[in-house]
Order: structure tokens, then sequence, then C-alpha cells
């Protein structure tokens, strides 16, 4: 299917099913692996467990002391581990075959490893997902009804839905596929012990875009600009809020608002870049410049660190280049290879203007990049 079929078809809009997404799949972890992941500090993981006598939700959150996993039940339970991409570059590698889609919507790779009998109930995802089966065979329920009932237990912390009424059901394999759009209710249970992906969408609320516009606006308010009433008149009652008083409010707050384009876009691209972050760069061992780039001219690369998220607009003539927050004034060619570039040699980055080179040297300084090993090269 071309990618503009499937944008116009399904995107956003309906499931889509597909066998064999990836011929010959084999998944590029293993549960021992991911368990290993789990028991990492910095991890993001969880474990749902299910009794169904009682049918009673059980959440725990790691990271977990490797003696847990052999203790487990051989049934009902499910370890998931967020943000697998930013540990795993095997994992990583299957970014690209989503090259279709604009790369800063892409959050994050949850792997998750279910017994059988595993699941995490049925529940409603507030994004897009595409969930390929790694290992083992997974069930999965929707409910494509309009306007399906969204309504949570409250004997869980997990958001489970009261009732749910699938209409589709399909058991996927190694290299299955199914992708859903926001809204679709869905319940996935292990067949057999399976290991799931999960291509998760980045899809910040209206509530935290909002939040994060008004901090910087107030941020950025010049304190001269305030409410005011040069054409004030005697009021009819001194007590009361009126109209003309409401009128002014909306003059006061439309002075804040960016009707900018580009202050928009700038708000933007350094949110979007920091949005649901797992982690923070922290610089680490860099030479000084010459150094460094006497070492990229005779072989050596610097590999991108897996929390660098970068994204691109133009602006002006040039661009903008994003990332993790920071803005760089750029030609269009240099943002656009940088944006896109996992690694910089010598020739890549020869190739950059001067502002290209200067941005990548402050993006090395920051940590954003880091002098390749010998096995990454």
């Amino acid at each position: 299917m071309p990618p503009e079929e499937f944008l116009r078809d399904y995107w956003q809009k309906r499931p889509l099913l597909v066998r064999n997404a990836f011929a010959g799949f084999t998944s590029p972890i293993s549960p021992e692996d991911l368990a290993g992941l789990a028991c990492e500090e910095l991890a993001l993981s969880r474990i749902v467990a299910h009794d169904r006598a009682g049918d009673r939700w059980q959440l725990r959150h790691g990271p977990f002391p490797e003696a847990l996993f052999p203790t487990l039940p051989n049934h009902d339970w499910t370890l998931l581990v967020q943000d697998v991409d930013k540990w795993d570059a095997d994992v990583a590698a299957l970014l690209p075959a989503f090259g279709f889609l604009p790369r800063w919507r892409i959050d994050d790779i949850m792997v998750s490893f279910a017994a059988p009998g595993g699941s995490v109930g049925a529940h409603v995802d507030q994004y897009d997902v595409f969930l390929l089966q790694g290992q083992g065979h997974r069930r999965w329920q929707i409910d494509t009804s309009p306007n399906p009932p969204v309504h949570y237990r409250l004997d869980t912390e997990l958001k489970l839905l009261q009732r749910f009424t699938p209409d589709h059901e399909w058991v996927l394999g190694p290299g299955d596929m199914l992708y859903l759009p926001p809204g679709v209710p869905h319940h996935g249970v292990a067949e057999d012990a399976c290991l799931t992906l999960s291509i998760g969408m980045r899809a910040p609320s209206a509530a935290e875009l909002l939040g994060d516009f008004v901090d910087t606006l107030a941020a950025e308010a010049d304190e001269g600009l305030r409410y005011r009433d040069p054409d004030l008149a005697v009021p009819a009652d001194p007590n009361e809020i009126d109209a003309a008083a409401m009128q002014r409010v909306v003059e006061a707050l439309n002075v804040l608002r960016m009707n900018d384009p580009a202050r928009l876009g700038d708000w933007f691209g350094r949110f979007i870049t920091t949005y649901r972050s797992p982690g923070t760069i922290a610089p680490g061992p860099v030479v000084p410049r010459i150094e460094a780039e006497w070492q990229l001219e005779h072989g050596h690369a610097w590999s991108r660190h897996p929390l660098s998220r970068m994204a691109w607009r133009r602006h002006g003539r040039g661009a903008r280049l994003f990332a993790n927050g920071e803005a760089f004034e750029l030609p269009v060619a240099d943002a656009r290879r940088l944006a896109s570039a996992e690694s910089l040699d010598g020739a890549t980055y020869a190739g950059l203007s001067q502002a290209g080179r200067d941005a990548a040297f402050a993006l090395y300084e920051a940590g954003h990049y880091q002098v390749a090993t010998d096995e990454e090269e």
C-alpha cells in the first residue's frame, strides 16, 4: 500500500490489520533482555497482573529486582517497558520503516512481554499506535462502533473500560501488525508467551499545549503591558464587572497572544522536541574543537545520543533547528541534514556551512553527539 493511500484512508480514521507487514520478522529484543532492562533504574517499566477468579488487576512499577522474575506465575501477567528504542539500537532500527510519518510525531517503541493469558485489559489510547507482533501470538479484539462507551472502572488504578463490546477479532503472529487510530477500544490477550512492540505517536493534549503556551507567554511578557481603561466612564454600579471591562480584558490578553507565526513556530519547535522526554542529555567528555574536527577528518564519527530529539522548520530564508528545546538559526540544507543524521562523519561535517558546523559542535558539547566506538563505526 502506498503511504499516501494509508494516510488518506486509514490514518486517524479507521484500524488496519497488515498481515506479514515485516516478512520473516525476528524480534530485535528477547524476553530476557527486556526483563534485564526493566531492572535498570532509569527505565520506565510496569508489570500488570490479572486475577481472573476475582477479576482483580494489580499494577507494579519498576525498577524490578532480578530475583522477581523467576517467582512470577506462568500465566496472566505482562511486563511493559517504555522507550526501548532509546536503550536498544536494534529496536530503534525499526523506526525508518515508519519514515512516511513526521519523525517528530513518533514518540517511542514500547515493548511488552506477556505470559500466556497476559493482558493489560480493555482500554482506549488517545494516540495512534502500530502494534507489531515480535514473538508468539496475541489475540486482539477491537470495537469500531461509532461513539463507543468510554467509562472507566473504579476498582483499579489502570484506566480500564467498564464495558467492552468488540466487533473485530484477530490473532497476530510474528511480523503481523495492527494499526489503531486514537479512541478505538481494544483488548489484547497473549495466546502463548509473546512479545509485542508498540510504536506510539506523540499526541499532546490541548491542555498540555495550552499550559506550555501560556507559560511561555507569561515568561516573555513585558511587565509594562497591563489592563488599561483610559475610556473609563462612571459605572452604573461600581461593584459590577461590566461588558466594557470584559472587552478591555480581551484586549489585554490579545496583546500577549503570539500573532507572529515565527514566534509561534519557535514555541512549538521547542515544546515538541522536549514533550514527554524520558530523560535529559548530560554533556559527556569533549575535546577541543580543533581536535574534534581533526578526528572527524581522520575517520572518526559522532553518533547521536538516543535521547536527542531534533526537528526543523523554515524561518524566513533559512531555518530553525530544534534540539531538545534549543534552537539554532541555520540554512535549510544544514537543518535538514542535522535533523535526519543519526551520525556525523567527516564528509557530512565538512559539507555543512560555517553556521552548520558551529551548531554541530555546540550539539556535540551539549551531549547530543558522542564519539562513536569502533563497533558503532
